[in-house]
């Protein structure tokens, strides 16, 4: 495999990893040469100028400044796992301490996520303008108020009950803050794309736009969750025409996105096998949209009459709740399609490499199984309450399996890799020693 279709891959990969015969060699604009980059095995590529490391591409500085987005697909995961846990119909004690045990465990790896970028960023504060223009790799922008979201729909259902009224405004206040962060990462990303000054080709186009989209649905969900437990009924009232507005202007631009990456498949066919569990990702949108528009529904039916909502029209609660189960179960069986496909893709292209990009197992299959026990529940349904089980299962199996390879790959440094870094400017090595020498002769002083 040659250089070029390297950088191709590279490029393309939406999990922004790569194991170690997939890191590319980064060539200097300065002089045109090439640099030689070390392997995560500790190999070197042969170059025509060898550079020894800064240290800056070693150590802890290292993790930091490679430390890209997609880290935050781990929290989606482990905060979905957390949900489902409590949410599975067939309850059992020992469920529920498992579910508290994952919800402590996404608490300990969001905040520390969020400190290594805050870090990231302080630090090499030039990465921020490299990494929000590249294509790819801003698009993870929308895994951080995912993640964010777990953490509150896990403390509505878990510390709400036990800890009362403070614990509430605390949740939604939370929940305003991931509204922000959510609305903002979908409008900005979607502006700096449709503006950027280069054309994207459509073959370059997969599942990992729909991220920043995802990330506004989410919200939705959880402001539907949200309004179910204020006390006060204008609030809430509130909250929920606020959730149905953002999920109005995030589900028919997911569609819109589907729609794209559809016709991507049908005309340059599969993804490369590096990215083929991006094939999941529409789940994501799908089930969580459904699970939305049914479950504000449902909290309508008690909101509209406590606040006199639609007075004219005495069931107008009941009238959004039919509407939104009718549309829940058009998106669950679209979902059910692309799940098909996902599946048949995954099979087609196995053995494929394992990067952040597995993550997608959990999220996105997550969600749905969470929609799909939504029905079990409003219907109610034993052949959903089952197959959201069943869903479940195979998502926490899923868990299982990346959480021990993500270890793997984060204690060998493997993941620890952001292609974006070859975009910053090049600076000769002269000039970055004596920077470096300076920086930490202020640091001492």
């Amino acid at each position: 495999m040659d250089d070029m279709e390297l950088e191709r891959i590279a490029s393309d990969n939406p999990a922004l990893t790569a194991p170690a015969a997939q890191w590319v060699t980064s060539r200097s604009r300065s002089n045109g040469q090439t640099r030689q980059i070390p392997t995560p095995s500790g190999d070197t590529q042969t170059s025509e100028r060898p550079t020894k490391l800064t240290k800056h591409e070693v150590g802890w500085r290292r993790v930091v400044r490679n430390f890209s987005p997609s880290w935050f697909s781990v929290t989606m995961g482990t905060g979905i796992v957390s949900v489902l846990l409590y949410t599975i119909p067939f309850q059992a004690d020992w469920l529920y301490w498992l579910s508290v045990v994952f919800f402590g465990l996404n608490t300990i790896l969001f905040f520390c996520a969020f400190g290594i970028t805050v870090l990231r960023y302080a630090l090499y504060p030039e990465i921020w303008g490299v990494m929000i223009r590249d294509s790819t790799n801003s698009l993870f922008l929308g895994t951080m108020p995912m993640g964010f979201a777990t953490l509150v729909n896990a403390w509505i259902n878990l510390c709400v009950p036990y800890w009362g009224p403070w614990a509430i405004t605390f949740a939604w206040v939370c929940w305003m803050i991931d509204c922000v962060v959510a609305l903002a990462v979908t409008i900005s990303l979607t502006i700096l794309l449709i503006s950027a000054s280069h054309q994207q080709a459509l073959h370059r186009i997969t599942a990992a736009q729909l991220l920043p989209i995802a990330a506004t649905i989410v919200a939705a969900g959880s402001g539907a969750q949200m309004a179910g437990i204020l006390t006060n009924p204008e609030n809430a009232l509130g909250t929920l025409i606020a959730s149905y507005v953002m999920w109005g202007m995030s589900t028919p631009l997911a569609m819109t996105v589907l729609v794209m990456y559809y016709t991507r498949l049908a005309l340059h066919k599969l993804p490369p096998r590096e990215i083929v569990v991006s094939s999941f990702l529409p789940l994501g949108p799908l089930g969580m949209g459904g699970y939305t528009i049914m479950y504000l529904g449902s909290v309508s039916r008690t909101i509209f009459p406590q606040t006199h909502f639609f007075q004219d029209l005495a069931m107008a609660g009941d009238i959004f709740f039919i509407l939104g189960a009718f549309i829940a179960l058009i998106m669950w069986a679209f979902g059910l399609t692309w799940l098909c496909f996902a599946l048949a893709s995954i099979y087609k292209m196995r053995p494929f490499p394992f990067n952040m990009g597995w993550w997608g197992f959990t999220f996105p299959l997550g969600v749905f199984a969470v929609s799909t026990i939504q029905f079990g529940v409003e219907m109610p349904s034993f052949f959903f309450r089952v197959l959201g089980t069943l869903f479940s299962v195979a998502v926490i199996l899923f868990w299982c399996v990346v959480a021990t390879g993500t270890v793997r790959g984060a204690v060998d440094g493997r993941l620890f890799y952001a292609p974006c870094l070859a975009n910053l400017p090049k600076k000769e090595d002269g000039v970055e020693e004596k920077e470096n020498g300076e920086k930490e002769k202020g640091m001492c002083t």
